[in-house]
């Protein structure tokens, strides 16, 4: 357990390898949490001297030192276990924070009934923009693709107040995700056979069939580099969204709806890694089929992880953002059709 324990918040940062952005964006975090929550790094057996740097420069920050690198989602709950705090903040390396950022999402998780928050997450680098990893909140299609307010696939939208509503979502992102500790936990903590990408999602599926909400807090705003890890066009992260999309719905789906789904949801993989070839993304191609021949290698484990869900929890979007933004032309958030979102 962490030996000096000053609040009931702690702001967790996962670190592997990421001294360069300990070194940038530590100091924001310290001058912005250090009133509200206790500021702890996680190193997940970090090569660069990271460790070093943090002994030296912040011995006022509380360190967990893994044994080796578990991934973000086996990282985090390694790291978590050893914590004992009411209120848990995730929060990527590669994000600077803003005065008060705390304040709104933690008043908003006193209320029993809400299990995760995140806050509103712009660019870095523009921060006029909303950002790829979970803008003003994300949702998923009724196929399991995910998407966001302020990110439509690739297009990202400028912040211009259109999203300065509380409201609920599907998933909060793992770049910032506020979370209640007992509610990580009763839900099992992020699955760590996914190494990264969608942990945060199926973990907010599980929070909404135990009955929490997720929710948007739009008074709370955090600025995200983004592919500090793995860059948006990594094959790598190819692979790891398709075949861990591929396996949180095989976890959450209703018994009823899990082979139709999942059967259609692999003929689109299909036609979008097609077009990936007809592209020339030669490596994204592949990264797809490898997706799929590992989600079928996982699926006698998936098994004894499946919850017994009855119906499909609020806030999915039940068109298909894929066909949505091919054939539609729909670049916005505002030009879904937005009464398609089970609520």
């Amino acid at each position: 357990m962490i030996s000096v324990k000053q609040n009931d918040t702690a702001v967790v940062i996962l670190n592997y390898n990421g001294k360069h952005w300990l070194e940038k964006f530590l100091p924001n975090v310290l001058k912005y949490s250090s009133e509200d929550a206790d500021v702890i790094v996680a190193d997940n057996a970090s090569t660069d001297d990271s460790v070093a740097y943090l002994k030296q420069e912040f011995p006022q920050v509380e360190l967990v030192i893994l044994d080796k690198n578990y991934g973000f989602a086996g990282g985090y709950n390694e790291s978590l276990k050893q914590l004992d705090y009411t209120y848990l903040v995730l929060l990527n390396s590669d994000v600077e924070v803003s005065k008060d950022w705390i304040k709104a999402p933690k008043a908003l998780l006193k209320d029993p009934k809400v299990g995760a928050v995140q806050p509103k997450l712009l660019m870095e680098a523009d921060k006029t923009s909303f950002e790829y990893a979970g803008a003003a909140g994300g949702y998923i299609d009724r196929l399991g693709y995910s998407f966001c307010r302020g990110r439509i696939v690739k297009d990202i939208e400028k912040d211009l107040g259109q999203y300065n509503d509380r409201t609920k979502i599907f998933w909060a992102s793992g770049a910032a995700m506020f979370v209640k500790s007992e509610v990580f936990w009763k839900a099992g903590g992020f699955d760590a056979s996914f190494f990264a990408h969608y942990e945060e999602i199926d973990l907010c599926w599980r929070m909404k069939s135990l009955g929490y909400d997720i929710y948007y807090e739009p008074n709370s705003k955090v600025y995200h580099v983004g592919g500090g890890t793995l860059s948006n066009d990594s094959p790598k992260k190819t692979y790891l969204n398709f075949r861990n999309s591929l396996a949180m719905l095989y976890k959450n789906l209703p018994a009823s709806k899990r082979f139709s789904v999942i059967f259609s949801r692999l003929i689109l993989d299909g036609v979008i890694a097609c077009h990936m070839l007809l592209t020339l993304r030669f490596s994204h191609f592949s990264a797809v089929f490898k997706a799929h021949f590992a989600f079928y290698g996982m699926l006698k484990d998936l098994k004894t992880r499946r919850i017994h869900a009855e119906e499909m929890p609020s806030e999915i979007y039940n068109c298909n953002i894929i066909t949505d933004y091919i054939l539609s032309n729909k670049r916005k958030f505002s030009e879904l059709r937005l009464h398609k979102i089970k609520s």
